[in-house]
């Protein structure tokens, strides 16, 4: 089992996670994109890289809006995957 994140983890973490939040103790984003197609190929993209860290995400699409949220179940809470896996999704944003 992956060891739950601190509340002061977290909370450094957030600084450099520009667009999340905590929401129900979970890292949460709302994306938008230009169409539904950029939408679901953002969400293919991550899916692969997601698959890669063996961490996936809580997510849904609706048109151009991508839902995410965070947490390691196992755990209880945030772990450093759950980190990991919000980085990745910055760097497909940024690519």
């Amino acid at each position: 089992m992956t060891v739950k994140l601190t509340e002061q983890e977290v909370s450094d973490a957030l600084k450099n996670l520009k667009g999340w939040e905590l929401r129900e103790g979970k890292l949460c984003t709302k994306l938008e994109f230009e169409n539904f197609i950029s939408a679901f190929g953002f969400m293919a993209r991550v899916a692969m890289r997601a698959e890669k860290i063996d961490h996936h995400p809580e997510w849904s699409n609706v048109y151009k809006t991508v839902n995410i949220a965070l947490t390691t179940h196992d755990s209880g809470g945030l772990t450093a995957k759950d980190l990991a896996l919000a980085e990745a999704i910055k760097q497909e944003l940024e690519h």
